[in-house]
């Protein structure tokens, strides 16, 4: 049927200007969410509050995130003596929100360090976030831990907050869960030639021998990145990928990054130490896959090359590992 001239001149008499852009540009119907009142470019690290008890975190989304649509929520917790302003480029998964649709928070304890009366804030920041995205719309949730961090997110993880949301924690430098990974002799934070002298107390206090703590044991991916020199050698098996019924452990192919990380430990080079971290620097990270787990898990261990504790992790492990993470 052809529809006479003049009905269509009466057709787009009747459209408003809007109207008429968004009709020939449909990519522009709908305007992306804005989350929380944060800016969601990429070089923000301005804080917002959560509503509970008004402690801030720094919040990153994608720019062009769609009403309903699909995300991954990372939690991305700093290390023992860090802030939310380490971590945040120590692990820049941020970097990848857009390609692949990652909602990333990354709190800050007052203390410098995690304690369990900083729960309640983290429960209030994931709350936080996952309202604002709908709970619906988040396909995977993670915990990635730095160093304290780590230790933490091994604490929390099958909390009974967690437990029900958790379907993987990334350990950066925090402990290896399905087998630990022992410690290099050299590990620890370099004394430096500047330090106060520390006085000696006056009655010797024997150190406290602590059995390991046990692995977690509900039920969630797990991925373990440890600079090269932190530890004597990496476990060849993993008590997690036997509980999931994964296939053999795998060498996959060398992540090689010409890129530096972000940060480094800038108030421990007076001596640095290979084992704590040294400045910045491209290098190659070997990954070890256990593939095939049962309900889809991720069990997998990198360890970068020629680096220590604090060097921030460079632009292609850091994709290697949130690929990983968003399968």
């Amino acid at each position: 049927m052809t529809i006479p001239n003049s009905s269509v001149r009466g057709l787009i008499a009747t459209l408003t200007l809007p109207t008429i852009f968004a009709l020939a540009n449909p990519a522009f119907a709908q305007q992306p969410v804005q989350l929380l009142g944060a800016n969601c470019t990429a070089i923000t690290d301005q804080p917002v509050s959560e509503p509970g008890t008004q402690r801030t975190f720094v919040l990153d989304y994608p720019c062009d995130l769609q009403p309903g649509e699909d995300v991954t929520v990372i939690l991305n917790l700093h290390g023992g003596g860090s802030s939310e302003r380490y971590q945040r480029p120590y692990f820049p998964a941020w970097e990848f929100k857009e390609k692949y649709r990652l909602v990333v928070a990354t709190p800050h304890s007052p203390a410098r360090r995690w304690r369990e009366e900083d729960d309640q804030y983290l429960h209030n920041v994931v709350t936080a976030v996952f309202s604002a995205v709908g709970e619906e719309n988040v396909r995977a949730f993670w915990l990635a831990g730095h160093s304290q961090g780590g230790i933490t997110s091994r604490r929390i993880v099958c909390t009974e907050f967690f437990e029900s949301k958790v379907d993987g924690f990334v350990s950066l430098s925090g402990g290896r869960l399905g087998g630990a990974a022992p410690r290099s002799p050299g590990a620890g934070r370099p004394t430096q030639a500047n330090a106060a002298p520390v006085a000696a107390p006056a009655t010797p206090v024997a150190p406290v021998a602590t059995a390991p703590a046990a692995d977690p044991t509900c039920d969630f991916s797990h991925i373990y990145a440890i600079g090269e020199y932190e530890i004597a050698e990496l476990p060849d098996s993993s008590t997690l990928a036997e509980r999931y019924q994964c296939d053999a452990r795998v060498r996959l192919e060398d992540v090689i990054d010409t890129e530096a990380g972000r940060t480094h430990d800038s108030g421990s080079q007076n001596p640095g130490t290979r084992e704590w971290g040294l400045l910045p620097r491209p290098g190659t990270a070997q990954v070890y896959e256990y593939p095939n787990c049962a309900n889809g898990r991720v069990i997998a261990d990198v360890v970068r090359i020629d680096k220590g504790h604090t060097e921030g992790l460079e632009p292609r492990i850091v994709e290697t590992i949130v690929g990983m993470m968003t399968r």
